[in-house]
């Protein structure tokens, strides 16, 4: 390093910190009294919105996505405010036409984002294409990235071309998206030193600390050119996270590569979101340290942490070896996807399925079905055969970029949700915010809009928890103090000997004359499509189940009629639940 350089940074805290480390639960009460000492630091941006964020207002927390972000930018009205936008797929697990993205792109800006971070979950710069476009339109920061991984035709080649063709789409900035923590230090300076030989836009670099290798990696990176680099503060930083904004700062301090950030304006930023992580405690992950099975199964740090709540809820916590262990195999046989959303929930529930059930793709996801086929894109490699025939059949393969043969614009979006307002006796407002919530998550946006203004539909907000023994704590509710003790079976009981939050069991459903299928896995009815008294053939579709955010198929395993269904739309249910009676 001889030429001296200012490294701009990224704060991750407001999004990926919180999505990696407690599975994106992080309230917008628990950020606000922080964001002015954000503000005051002088970040390149810092990312506050995107990814899973507008998922988890709507399905968990109850807030409203877009309030959210208006309420950040103002309160920080002196730093770029940065999201995650999944390109075509918009913030959902699909793809959307060009005008529906136009406007979700048009109404991110006008609510306060000013950096968009656009990627594609296989690398699809087709998929990119209309986001960029639509950022540049709304004279927004248009950032393409390379969603980074590892595998036999993934070479520092291949990323140098595909940046330059991003570059080509318009990009004003390119971002290399470390999110499992893959880039190892010389292979990033090998990377980042083509990059800024063959481009003329700054290159940002995003790196997860799973493996341990974020901080070489970053100084690397940052040796052979980088502009721009993202952190997260130090309590809200490794593990599934990423490397600690302070030690970067520490690090570069002194060379020609200083940040130019004061280290003592971090440290009320520090202390907040220290004290506001023990809320959330019951999100954190079991990783202490660094996790090297990664460097192999390559699930990215916000899909462990998710991983496994979600094998919590199904009560299959002990599965979890097993399943690290199952993804690089369905990832192979994907054709070497890169593991992001929406592609990390893809793989990550098809492989809790295939080891829940005991039997490999014997239940097949909707979305897997839907990759096979190339509704997502083109995938690097070739899938395999046996399983996409399986899969779809002798479907046609889609060889042309997905969203060209989607018909829906975002009139006909409009029309669906006034008539689901209609269908449901909402009164919510047929605003473009409105419409965008239903139009990415259909079932879950009603649900939120039909409860908005009631709390009990929602997690309830995380009690302030002060620690006092390994199974005693302190609890402050409405600035009241109790002392309570937690039970090893998740029980909670107050000093007087009441208790809260029993563990109750299951109610049992007798059997009758047929069989009772019973769920695989733990989720929501997402739609019945059979009734009692159908009669369906053998492999026929009876229910939908929504599980990890991804749809899973219900079928008939023979031919017979439907004597009973134990459920109904929006109904939980836990592994081994029974669903309906099929009778042959």
């Amino acid at each position: 390093m001889t030429d001296s350089k200012k490294i701009g940074v990224t704060e991750l805290v407001l999004r990926d910190a919180h999505q990696s480390l407690l599975a994106t639960r992080f309230r917008y009460s628990d950020m606000e009294s922080a964001l002015k000492d954000l503000d005051s630091v002088g970040f390149w941006s810092v990312e506050s919105w995107g990814g899973a964020i507008f998922d988890s207002c709507i399905r968990y927390l109850g807030e409203d996505p877009w309030e959210r972000i208006r309420k950040i930018k103002s309160m920080m009205p002196n730093t770029p405010q940065q999201m995650l936008l999944r390109g075509q797929n918009l913030l959902g697990y699909k793809h959307y036409s060009d005008d529906v993205v136009n406007k979700f792109v048009e109404c991110s800006k006008k609510n306060g984002v000013d950096v968009f971070r656009v990627f594609d979950a296989l690398n699809d710069t087709r998929n990119m294409h209309q986001a960029l476009q639509a950022v540049i339109g709304v004279e927004g920061h248009a950032q393409g990235t390379i969603s980074y991984t590892t595998s036999p035709v993934h070479t520092i080649d291949l990323w140098v071309d595909l940046a330059k063709r991003i570059q080509d789409m318009g990009a004003q900035s390119l971002a290399i998206k470390d999110m499992a923590g893959l880039l190892k230090p010389y292979v990033a300076f090998e990377l980042v030193s083509k990059l800024k030989d063959e481009l003329e836009i700054p290159v940002h670099l995003h790196c997860h600390a799973t493996t341990g290798f974020s901080v070489a990696t970053g100084v690397k990176a940052i040796e052979a050119g980088l502009d721009v680099i993202d952190t997260s503060i130090s309590s809200m930083s490794m593990t599934y996270g990423h490397t600690p904004t302070e030690t970067m700062i520490s690090i570069l301090d002194g060379t020609n590569r200083e940040t130019d950030l004061n280290l003592e304006k971090l440290k009320p930023i520090a202390e907040h979101f220290q004290s506001v992580r023990k809320k959330y405690k019951k999100f954190e992950g079991s990783l202490r340290g660094v996790d090297a099975r990664i460097i192999s199964s390559q699930v990215p740090g916000g899909m462990l942490t998710n991983l496994e709540n979600q094998l919590k809820a199904q009560d299959s916590i002990d599965k979890f070896d097993n399943v690290i262990k199952e993804i690089p195999k369905v990832r192979k046989e994907l054709g070497y996807i890169p593991l992001v959303t929406p592609t990390s929930q893809i793989v990550g529930t098809q492989s809790v399925i295939n080891i829940l059930s005991g039997s490999r793709y014997s239940t097949i996801t909707n979305e897997v079905k839907s990759l096979l086929k190339g509704e997502y894109g083109e995938t690097p490699a070739s899938v395999d055969k046996n399983l996409q025939q399986q899969a779809i059949g002798d479907s046609a393969v889609i060889t042309c970029r997905p969203a060209d043969l989607l018909n829906d614009d975002f009139q006909s979006a409009k029309e669906d949700f006034e008539k689901a307002m209609t269908e449901n006796n909402l009164m919510s407002e047929s605003s473009d915010e409105n419409i965008l919530i239903y139009t990415m998550f259909p079932e879950i946006g009603v649900n939120f809009l039909a409860n908005i203004d009631n709390p009990d539909y929602f997690e309830a907000e995380p009690l302030e928890i002060h620690e006092l023994t390994d199974s005693a704590y302190l609890v402050t509710v409405d600035d009241k103090e109790y002392s309570v003790t937690l039970k090893a079976d998740n029980s909670v009981v107050i000093n007087d000997g009441s208790q809260i939050n029993e563990t109750k069991s299951d109610a049992k459903v007798e059997a009758g004359l047929g069989t009772i299928i019973e769920a695989p896995l733990g989720g929501n009815i997402f739609r019945t499509i059979a009734s009692e008294g159908d009669s369906v053939e053998a492999d026929a579709t009876v229910l939908i189940l929504e599980a990890m955010k991804m749809e899973t198929e219900i079928k008939a395993p023979s031919a017979g009629i439907i004597a009973k269904i134990f459920v109904k739309p929006g109904d939980t249910v836990k592994p081994g639940n029974p669903l309906f009676e099929i009778q042959s």
